[in-house]
């Protein structure tokens, strides 16, 4: 792990990494203390193992369903921490991260951390890119936020996320409902960059789909989608 010591880490951070680096059992009592009465170890453990992910995610792997069950505790940073873990987590393990929805989703639309929501967004989309089936099921939580965020700060960011899940392996009807989403703002959005990074969006799903004029549909209510698995 010696590009994760590089970082300007505290002590007890570093400490802990080579612990786990050389001791499975510290990882194991690492992940326990996600569930520590203490709100500051809480929070210690969640960062430690956000930095773990960038570095050597399959370690984390086998406790997955631990860190889905921290998404429920009550400070935010707790909770970024881990959805931006279990964002690295996506690719090799979307199935087992799907229970992670509804965490992820309370998240989305916290009321007092923009941090929180923003790491939601970024892991409801890399899930959601990931098959058909999911995509359609993230993404009217993922509509609902570009309209409820669109003039936040972290809109720039989510920009960003809303690209990788576009040029994911979503369904065509989610395709044509996002390029409806941002066809306003690549044609007359406030700011350089908003507008030229929804164009960039927009385009790039009209000539992939080879969609005519994309506008919204009547949506699928969530309930109804069965998740399609490879």
């Amino acid at each position: 792990m010696a590009d994760i010591t590089a970082q300007e880490l505290d002590p007890q951070e570093l400490a802990t990494l080579a612990r786990i680096e050389k001791d499975n059992t510290a990882l194991a009592a690492l992940i326990d203390d996600l569930g520590s009465s203490s709100r500051r170890t809480r929070q210690f453990s969640a960062r430690v193992a956000a930095l773990l992910a960038q570095h050597e995610p399959e370690l984390l792997a086998p406790y997955i369903s631990e860190m889905i069950d921290a998404l429920y505790r009550p400070e935010a940073q707790t909770r970024w921490e881990i959805l931006d873990a279990l964002t690295v987590l996506v690719p090799e393990h979307a199935k087992e991260i799907g229970a992670a929805y509804e965490g992820a989703e309370a998240a989305l639309f916290d009321e007092l951390s923009a941090t929180l929501r923003l790491s939601a967004f970024k892991m409801l989309c890399a899930w959601g890119a990931t098959e058909r089936g999911r995509s359609k099921k993230v993404w009217p939580i993922v509509d609902e936020a570009i309209q409820c965020y669109h003039g936040d700060l972290e809109y720039r960011d989510m920009l960003g996320y809303l690209y990788v899940f576009a040029e994911g392996k979503i369904a065509g009807d989610v395709a044509e409902e996002l390029a409806a989403r941002l066809h306003f703002d690549a044609e007359n959005g406030k700011g350089a960059y908003l507008k030229a990074r929804s164009r960039e969006i927009y385009d790039m799903l009209v000539k992939r789909f080879k969609l005519d004029a994309p506008k919204k549909k009547a949506r699928v209510q969530k309930d109804d989608v069965e998740d399609e698995e490879e």
